[in-house]
């Protein structure tokens, strides 16, 4: 169906920013923007036919300079938090900028996704791509090395937008990429989450510490509130007293994928049974960061106007474990000099039939 491209308006000093959307046989459309590759909106039918915007986000490019949430960011160097900002490669200490409380979180504050990217479009009778580049040079937000970045977006006509991550350093250093794009099955104005159901294919979770950095156990979720290896309702047990949810606020967590080798496989599935729109998540990544929205807050003023309070959507962020940098026992999040890391996570949206 091409690629159709929009101004979608400019940043305060002036840069013009675009807007780029991918749309299928099926009318289902995913739209970017070329401040951060920011996912801005999924298109996708309900039951009736009806299309919703399911994805959280802002209508205005002034909305994604102040994206506090990280709505539909890509992010990079490294997702999540690193206590204290530091690790160390072969003996030499990086220091990060610390953004959450004693952590550095997604390697912020200068953040990927306040930066406009290069942007390449790819189109022909099979599928349509977008993808965003980006030259992290060496020292950018504290990691060695002049990295290139390529993030890649492809919609297909079975309703899959899959993320396709390449990164290239050109000295050995840590790497751990993500998407933050928050979900609402119902709509992206529905405001309330509790009543949708997710799944995760996993038997264990990684249990955090008071500043939410994993302390390294690997629990079963076997007989707790992080058990959803069968369907569950979000707000089942989101306010229960299990020491994980109380610490988190609710959801907030990496769970350890069933059976990862390395290769893209089932992760996760949410469904909403009003509208009977599912989605299923695939990764090629040990983990998935479910997080529910917990720190959002009515005065997040999305599109249309829309007010996104706490809990309104969530997350399920593909990645390595948390802190994996620091912690030799979990999967390396670490290139080789010119070693190229590649990595897909596809969000496939259909209906549920009765």
């Amino acid at each position: 169906m091409g690629i159709k491209t929009t101004e979608f308006g400019k940043t305060k000093d002036g840069k013009i920013v675009n807007l780029y959307t991918l749309t299928n046989k099926n009318g289902v459309s995913a739209s970017f923007t070329d401040l951060g590759g920011t996912w801005v909106s999924m298109m996708v039918p309900d039951k009736d036919g009806k299309f919703e915007d399911v994805c959280l986000g802002y209508d205005t490019v002034a909305g994604y300079e102040n994206n506090i949430p990280h709505f539909g960011s890509i992010i990079g160097r490294y997702a999540n938090r690193i206590p204290e900002g530091k690790f160390t490669i072969d003996g030499k200490e990086f220091q990060l900028a610390l953004n959450n409380g004693n952590n550095a979180l997604h390697s912020g504050p200068d953040y990927w996704h306040d930066r406009i990217w290069e942007v390449g479009t790819f189109e022909d009778e099979d599928r349509d791509m977008i993808t965003f580049m980006l030259i992290s040079p060496d020292g950018d937000q504290g990691f060695g090395g002049e990295a290139r970045i390529n993030v890649s977006y492809v919609l297909s006509d079975d309703n899959a937008l899959t993320i396709g991550y390449s990164f290239v350093c050109d000295k050995k250093t840590a790497v751990n990429l993500t998407n933050h794009a928050y979900f609402n099955l119902a709509g992206q104005d529905s405001k309330n989450i509790y009543d949708q159901e997710v799944m995760i294919f996993a038997d264990s979770f990684l249990p955090c510490d008071e500043n939410s950095v994993p302390t390294g156990e690997i629990r079963k979720v076997e007989n707790t509130a992080m058990d959803f290896r069968k369907y569950k309702k979000i707000g089942k047990e989101i306010d229960s007293d299990y020491d994980a949810v109380i610490q988190g606020g609710g959801y907030d967590h990496n769970w350890v994928i069933k059976d990862y080798n390395g290769e893209l496989r089932l992760a996760a599935k949410a469904k909403d049974e009003n509208s009977k729109r599912v989605m299923e998540v695939y990764t090629d990544l040990p983990g998935v960061q479910f997080y529910t929205g917990n720190y959002l807050t009515e005065e997040i003023v999305g599109k249309r106007g829309v007010t996104y309070p706490k809990r309104s959507g969530y997350c399920f962020e593909t990645q390595f474990f948390p802190n994996a940098v620091n912690m030799p026992e979990f999967i390396q999040p670490v290139v080789d000099e010119l070693e190229e890391f590649i990595s897909e996570t596809v969000y496939k949206f259909s209906v549920e039939r009765d």
